[in-house]
C-alpha cells in the first residue's frame, strides 16, 4: 500500500461500510475492502480512485468462510492496517423465536458473531506485532443493549458484539489497541430489504413515520473515535434517531 494509514472494512459494498469507505477516502486513508459483492466493490473502488486519488484494494469475502477468513490478508501481501471496521452483519426474519427458521439462526450467528471473530483473529495478530497504535471498531446495535418482541436470536447476536468489544479491549490492554462498539438503532439501508428477503415494502415500513438515521450518521460516529487523540479510547457510542428512544419506543408522525 502507499504511504499513509490503511482501513479495512467489511461489508463495505452498501449501507454503513460503504458510508464508511466514502468518509475514510474523503480523509485520505488508503482503503482495504471486503464484501461478498464483487461488482459493487469494484464499482465503489473505481469511484473513491478517481474522486479522491487513494488507493483501494477490494476482495470478495463472505464471513462465515473460516478459512477464508485466516488467510484473505496473504492476497494483498498481509498489508498494515491501522483500522479494522467490522461492519458485516445481517437480520434474517421478524418472528417469535419457536417460529423461526433455523437456518436464519446459522445465517446471522456465522455472520455477526464467528465472521467478526474470525477476521479480528486475522487482523489484530498483525496490529500486535507491529505494536504501534490501531484501532478495532465494530457495528454493534442498539439490539444488542435492550431486546425487542421477534428478534431474540439477532438481538443476541448484537449483544455477543457488545460483550466480545469489551473483551476484545481488555485482551489487548497492554497494546496501543483501542477498541469501540458502534451501537446505532434505526438506520435506513438495506437491512431491512434483507431481513424481509428483498420484500421493499416491509423494508419501507420499518422507517414509516420517523426520519431514521443514514449510514452517513453512523460513518461519522466511527469517524469521531477514530480521530480522537491516541490516549483517548471511546469504548461505546449509541445513536439513535431523534424519535426513537430506545430499542422499542419510536414515536411515528401520522
Amino acid at each position: 500500500m502507499a504511504a499513509g494509514k490503511t482501513v479495512l472494512i467489511t461489508g463495505a459494498s452498501s449501507g454503513i461500510g460503504e458510508a464508511c469507505a466514502r468518509l475514510f477516502a474523503r480523509e485520505g486513508w488508503n482503503l482495504l475492502l471486503t464484501a461478498r459483492r464483487g461488482e459493487r466493490l469494484e464499482a465503489l473502488t473505481h469511484e473513491l480512485v478517481e474522486r479522491f486519488g487513494v488507493e483501494v484494494r477490494w476482495q470478495v469475502l463472505d464471513v462465515r468462510e473460516k478459512d477464508a477468513c485466516f488467510h484473505f490478508l496473504q492476497a494483498w501481501g498481509n498489508p498494515p492496517v491501522d483500522v479494522l471496521i467490522n461492519n458485516a452483519g445481517l437480520a434474517r426474519g421478524l418472528s417469535k423465536l419457536v417460529d423461526n427458521d433455523p437456518e436464519d439462526w446459522d445465517s446471522m450467528i456465522d455472520t455477526n458473531v464467528k465472521g467478526l471473530l474470525w477476521v479480528t483473529r486475522t487482523v489484530v495478530r498483525g496490529m500486535i506485532e507491529r505494536g504501534l497504535p490501531a484501532h478495532v471498531v465494530n457495528i454493534g446495535s442498539i439490539a444488542g443493549i435492550q431486546a425487542y418482541p421477534n428478534g431474540a436470536v439477532y438481538c443476541a447476536s448484537k449483544a455477543a458484539v457488545r460483550f466480545l468489544s469489551d473483551g476484545l479491549r481488555m485482551d489487548v490492554v497492554e497494546h496501543p489497541i483501542r477498541v469501540t462498539n458502534i451501537q446505532p438503532g434505526l438506520v435506513e439501508t438495506e437491512f431491512s430489504v434483507v431481513r424481509f428477503s428483498g420484500d421493499e415494502s416491509k423494508a419501507k415500513a420499518v422507517y414509516q413515520g420517523i426520519v431514521p438515521l443514514s449510514g452517513d450518521d453512523v460513518a461519522d460516529a466511527v469517524w469521531y473515535a477514530v480521530s480522537a487523540p491516541g490516549h483517548v479510547q471511546v469504548a461505546e457510542i449509541t445513536l439513535l434517531a431523534t424519535h426513537q428512544a430506545s430499542a422499542t419506543v419510536v414515536h411515528r408522525k401520522g
